[in-house]
């Protein structure tokens, strides 16, 4: 979990999901002190985004590359032996076995969080089974958590709707991260399981990811400001 000195700003983790290095660092800029933390996805990672991690680190931000690594276990660790260099705090794999065991192995040293995500937020039971799944949201989420935890992950990547229940499994030493936040009047957008920010952070989350409704916000640095607000609120801190 995150530590309980954590600044409530460095809680939320804006995801620059833009679509070149120019735009993302305008967001920065107009962002300002309001953000300490950074994701970087595919879409910014494959127009040339990893350096600005490296460049976000060395500001003083803090940065979550969620690449969501996923294939045979030598591949996924020479991935995480690269990505470990760039200093992030944050790096995603996929809640498989063997996908989670390669990363947490290829880590070594560095200090680099290994997350799992556990079932996209995009995802709901019917899905799965249009996947092939035998197995609901919840009770997936909970299998791949135990797998996690068993493994030595650092953390979860799970909607806010799991982040309670994952809680009572994982205990208090995992971070919960929690992508679906939307504060309340914000539209879901291409999510299915969503929360509130206060009611997230109620749940258990540790980190809240927020994209558009900063992003696309008419004032970004106030949508961030907003938010890390029930952040303090709901921590009551």
């Amino acid at each position: 979990m995150a530590p309980a000195d954590t600044p409530d700003r460095d809680r939320l983790i804006v995801a620059l999901d833009l679509p070149d290095i120019r735009v993302a660092e305008a967001m920065v800029d107009r962002l300002g002190d309001s953000v300490g933390f950074y994701k970087i996805g595919y879409q910014l990672a494959y127009a040339g985004g990893l350096p600005l991690a490296r460049a976000l680190v060395g500001a003083g931000k803090k940065v979550f590359v969620d690449l969501k690594l996923h294939d045979i276990g030598n591949t996924v660790a020479r991935g995480v032996e690269s990505l470990s260099h760039l200093g992030a705090s944050f790096l995603t794999v996929h809640a498989y076995p063997q996908t989670m065991k390669a990363a947490v192995e290829a880590r070594g040293s560095s200090k680099v969080k290994i997350l799992a995500v556990t079932v996209l937020t995009s995802y709901d039971d019917r899905d799965l089974a249009d996947a092939g799944y035998r197995f609901g949201v919840r009770d997936l989420v909970e299998a791949r958590a135990r797998q996690a935890q068993a493994i030595g992950v650092d953390g979860l990547v799970c909607s806010p709707e799991e982040a309670a229940h994952l809680r009572g499994i994982v205990g208090p030493e995992m971070d919960l991260v929690t992508p679906g936040i939307r504060p309340a009047g914000a539209a879901a957008g291409d999510q299915k399981r969503i929360m509130t920010p206060a009611k997230a952070i109620a749940a258990g989350a540790s980190y809240l990811v927020v994209g558009r409704p900063v992003l696309d916000a008419p004032d970004p640095k106030a949508a961030a400001d907003a938010i890390v607000a029930e952040i303090t609120a709901a921590r009551g801190s």
